[in-house]
């Protein structure tokens, strides 16, 4: 008898405990219809979602990604389009004591219609919406968004604006700026639901915001505090405090800390500390551990809310002092200067409802398996989806964070710095508790556009300055004071510090490089000034053939096409590809080879920078190109394009970003050979310089031991290739597990023999392995399929008489249509 009243008992306490009184959150993304404000009958919509994919959908419009459909589409952008559905609220949400209704995003200016009644209005896409619905919702609810388009509203704002602000109406609209047109995209001005709509039924309290801040870190012990904010019910009749518990479990341990909740929005500040804390690094340093953390509100032995945090322990600082050359720009991370590799991320999609979780978690490990450790999120783009920081946090790589402003002056208006102030706001706490986050920026080339872009022209001293003035208040003023307010992350004022007409742009500061591509300058300027951050340098390329048939809906390869021409949105673009061609290559006769060609072209401009950057290490620390990807089929700028094709530029950038780098250069008559360590250990060994000629014979050879300490550069060996043929040979280097091969003269000087390459292909579980092997050197060889998957590399030089295994990861059964493509049939 007592054994079964002790269960029972136990079972009471049980039951007692984990009862829970949470808010529900309901998402309210079924039965969503839409329509013209004064065309079209009601039609399905999909949300979150957008205008554009909605019509095209019905089949309304064609698909603007393919030919030249996109300007057939641009009478959606100039209309006003209503969205409406129907929603019920169960018994048990109806007689919460509070229900809100969230728009995560709404794109951009809407009128929000529950029950016929107004609800509230919208004027930015970057901020959260929630609004009061208790007196107004039914068990039956209608619910009528209303969008007015985006030139309606801009060509007002503008007219009240004493002076034109560069560049364009699109200023004045919050909203992701890229989609007004840029030099690698479409102007597809997207309207609608872009994010999530739900509603939100509470009773007493609910947690509104957690910041985990980082007071003190030693090896021995981290100190941290949760601070919480908490929201009691605005309707009790009482302000007396309600004696509630918060219960924290992280690491192991369990802590319950006893606090009186007031009326209203209140902060509580809890200290936390884990002893022998295991710190967050960059994959390619160390292993990024996450804490979990789980923070319970309990009252009347209720679970009233619950919560969950992940979060790495670490420091991140950006280094920014005078030293002797100008001022330094590095980041270091738990006391040690990081090495910053990595590209520029624009967003994935013109259509981001079309992007899926399995779009970012590829990408982001398509960064990490390139020996990548930094991603900058573009400020013309959008703040990303809490899936993509949660996953470079796990894998470990840095993001440099712009703010949602770019390549423009802004206005200064006190209604236009009250909705940025509210967007910074809600952006930095959203994403302070990310370990991932190491910087704010407050815009993209803002600075440098006024200063070097003619945008001053024309303009009184006074019209100068007030404009000036209006950046200062945004970039210099609210930006910096939101990110010191609510976060522990660095705030950097513009991106560059100074425009590439400034000498400092070499030595203060981080540097957008566009001497090569935009001022036509060649590629051994790279090698020239290198700045002390590299934060933009690029060059464009063809895409795969996959997104080139996709483009002109044809299986064959052709690039004097209308379509073609319609997805290249740079004026100078096809013009600038067959000059620096013709510089360095020989310029094939036949659009395949062509695309082939101008990926290897692209891959060779860029590398050379990323050696130049590294060898120049502990000047320059940090080198991000532009682009990474693509947000449709274009000619552009990407490493990888819209159909997650690694280009060449990926394969040798994986190569040129590894932690030890063997980096050659010629100077006249000599060769130096550098090795750089961005590892935090000296690595010892022999370091083999061979010179062969393309059949094998050996010219050359010689072999020392070295040591590379730990996050250097050093150039470790030289010699002279005066006495040696430079069209016929390669320099082959190797330490350690690394290898190197470096050519004398320019791609189009070598006399690079014909010869077959022989393949054996072998049938494994998840794709095929590929041996190749040739008697003669073949360089930069190519494999292609129309099969869908990965080669494990590419574009690669096969050296004479050495066997290369290759893994194409795929789903396919076969590999019959396997093709190879080498520089020496060009």
């Amino acid at each position: 008898m007592r054994k079964i009243l002790l269960i029972l008992s136990l079972i009471v306490i049980w039951n007692s405990k984990s009862k829970k009184d949470i808010p529900l959150h309901i998402s309210i993304d079924t039965n969503w219809q839409f329509k013209g404000t004064d065309t079209l009958d009601w039609k399905s919509a999909t949300v979150p979602g957008n205008i554009f994919t909605d019509l095209l959908d019905h089949k309304i419009i064609e698909n603007p990604f393919v030919k030249n459909n996109e300007e057939k589409v641009q009478w959606v952008s100039k209309k006003n389009w209503i969205y409406k559905t129907n929603f019920t609220l169960s018994d048990e949400t109806f007689n919460r004591k509070n229900i809100e209704i969230n728009f995560d995003g709404l794109d951009t200016y809407a009128s929000i219609f529950l029950n016929d009644s107004l609800v509230g209005k919208t004027n930015n896409a970057f901020q959260k919406f929630s609004f009061d619905i208790k007196k107004i919702a039914k068990k039956e609810n209608k619910l009528t968004i209303i969008f007015t388009n985006t030139d309606t509203i801009e060509i007002e704002l503008e007219n009240k604006n004493p002076y034109k602000l560069p560049e364009g109406k699109r200023v004045y609209t919050r909203k992701a700026q890229f989609q007004y047109g840029w030099d690698w995209g479409p102007k597809l001005n997207t309207s609608g639901i872009w994010k999530e709509v739900s509603i939100n039924a509470w009773n007493d309290f609910k947690i509104d915001d957690i910041f985990i801040r980082q007071e003190k870190l030693t090896d021995q012990k981290v100190k941290l505090v949760a601070e919480i904010d908490i929201e009691r019910d605005l309707i009790l009749e009482t302000d007396e405090t309600v004696t509630s518990e918060i219960k924290i479990i992280f690491d192991g341990i369990e802590i319950t800390k006893e606090i009186d909740i007031k009326k209203g929005m209140h902060t509580y500040k809890i200290p936390l500390e884990i002893k022998n804390p295991k710190l967050w690094w960059t994959h390619n340093l160390g292993n990024p551990y996450l804490y979990s953390f789980n923070f319970q509100l309990i009252s009347d032995g209720k679970i009233k809310d619950e919560k969950e945090i992940k979060k790495g322990i670490r420091t991140i600082k950006l280094i920014n002092k005078k030293d002797k050359i100008g001022e330094s720009f590095y980041f270091e991370l738990n006391g040690k200067p990081v090495y910053a590799k990595g590209a520029n991320y624009i967003p994935q999609n013109s259509f981001q409802n079309k992007v899926t979780n399995k779009h970012y978690e590829k990408l982001l490990s398509d960064v990490v398996n390139s020996n990548m450790n930094m991603l900058r999120v573009w400020g013309g783009g959008i703040y990303e989806n809490d899936i993509f920081y949660d996953i470079c946090d796990e894998k470990g790589i840095l993001v440099w964070q712009d703010f949602m402003f770019a390549c423009a002056m802004y206005p200064g208006d006190k209604d236009f710095l009250e909705n940025i102030k509210e967007e910074a706001e809600q952006q930095v706490k959203r994403l302070r508790n990310h370990s991932s986050i190491t910087l704010w920026c407050g815009n993209n080339e803002n600075s440098e556009g006024w200063k070097r872009w003619g945008w001053q022209t024309n303009r009184t001293e006074k019209e100068k300055q007030e404009i000036w003035n209006d950046y200062l208040v945004v970039f210099d003023s609210i930006l910096p004071n939101t990110v010191s307010k609510f976060s522990e992350t660095d705030y950097w004022e513009t991106s560059p510090k100074y425009g590439r007409g400034d000498p400092l742009y070499e030595f203060e500061g981080d540097a957008h490089d566009w001497w090569v591509w935009h001022d036509e300058y060649h590629f051994k300027y790279l090698e020239k000034r290198v700045p002390r951050f590299m934060s933009e340098f690029g060059f464009q390329s063809l895409p795969s053939y996959e997104a080139l048939k996709y483009i002109n809906q044809n299986d064959t390869i052709n690039l004097n096409t209308d379509a073609v021409k319609a997805h290249q949105k740079h004026n100078k673009g096809f013009r600038l590809i067959d000059e620096y061609m013709i510089r360095d290559y020989k310029k094939p006769t036949n659009d395949e080879d062509y695309v082939y060609v101008s990926q290897l072209l692209q891959a060779k401009g860029i590398v050379m920078g990323i050696e130049a950057h590294r060898r120049s290490k502990p000047k320059n620390m940090g080198t991000l190109y532009w682009q990474l990807n693509d947000c449709w089929p274009s000619i552009s700028w990407s490493s990888i394009d819209y159909f997650g094709n690694w280009k060449a530029l990926q394969y040798k950038a994986k190569k040129a970003f590894e932690n030890v780098l063997i980096s050659s250069k010629k100077e006249k008559n000599k060769v130096k050979t550098y090795i750089i360590n961005d590892s935090f250990d000296t690595i010892r060994g022999n370091l083999k310089i061979k010179v062969i000629d393309f059949y094998g014979n050996e010219i050359k050879s010689d072999s020392i031991e070295i040591k590379a300490l730990e996050n250097s550069s050093k150039e470790f060996y030289r010699f002279s290739i005066k006495n040696i043929d430079k069209k016929t040979t390669v320099l082959v280097t190797e330490f350690n597990n690394q290898k190197s091969n470096f050519y004398f003269v320019k791609p189009k000087e070598l006399l690079l023999p014909k010869g077959e390459i022989n393949k054996e292909i072998i049938k494994t579980e998840n794709g095929f392995l590929i041996t190749l092997k040739s008697s003669v050197l073949q360089k930069d060889v190519f494999l292609f399929t129309n099969k869908k998957g990965h080669f494990s590399d590419n574009y690669f030089d096969l050296l004479p008489n050495e066997t290369k295994t290759i893994y194409f990861e795929t789903s396919t059964n076969s590999l019959n249509d396997l093709k190879l493509k080498s520089l020496n049939e060009i």
